[in-house]
């Protein structure tokens, strides 16, 4: 699906952030945040959203701007993978989220996976760092890479969280509906690639 137009107010506010970062002349720093508020016009015509909502958003960061990061815990059980239902939209995802300032993504996906599903884990494998752009997910204002790690169970037992609703192991021809801002069902398929194949390569992109 083609959104041009984000990717166009995407890249527009990314400059106009790394020109606010390092201008030291006051004429092109006015310039910088004369596009920036381009920026957000774009996004709040083809959103709807009021033009400050989407300013607070999308036009608030400081310094060099760089894609966020999201990590995924692969988890398996019995041939089946871990998913929790989020409490947002009572859809499915792998557990996970933003990678916290000062964890590692080893340490994030530990604290997640324990957060949301009660269960205690051990990362293993780095399966998979991808670009949330190059995948079926809804448009989103921010660049996102998503970070996919495998975990083994050392102890816990289900239990949701602050932000789930519920935990359960899932079949690769059973799956729920997906909250596919979290991931898609073509990266779950993927994980359980590696499953049945433990060498395969971690992918990227």
């Amino acid at each position: 699906m083609s959104q041009k137009w984000l990717e166009w107010a995407k890249r527009i506010q990314a400059l106009s952030q790394s020109g606010l970062a390092f201008s030291k002349d006051i004429y092109d720093i006015e310039r910088y945040e004369e596009l920036r508020a381009i920026s957000v016009e774009i996004l709040a015509e083809h959103t709807g959203l009021e033009f400050q909502k989407v300013s607070d958003l999308f036009a608030t960061d400081k310094g060099y701007q760089t894609p966020k990061v999201d990590v995924r815990g692969v988890v398996f059980k019995d041939n089946q993978i871990l998913m929790v239902r989020e409490s947002l939209d009572n859809k499915w995802a792998l557990p996970g989220g933003f990678c916290d300032i000062g964890l590692s993504a080893a340490e994030n996906i530990v604290k997640e996976i324990k957060e949301e599903s009660g269960y205690e884990v051990r990362p293993v494998k780095l399966l998979a760092l991808m670009d949330k752009d190059k995948h079926p997910h809804p448009p989103e204002a921010y660049h996102y890479y998503k970070i996919f790690i495998r975990c083994e169970i050392t102890g816990g037992a289900p239990a949701s969280g602050v932000e789930t609703n519920h935990v359960q192991f899932f079949s690769p021809t059973n799956l729920p509906t997906l909250s596919t801002n979290r991931n898609t069902e073509s990266q779950i398929k993927t994980m359980f690639e590696f499953l049945i194949n433990p060498d395969k390569e971690t992918i990227f992109d």
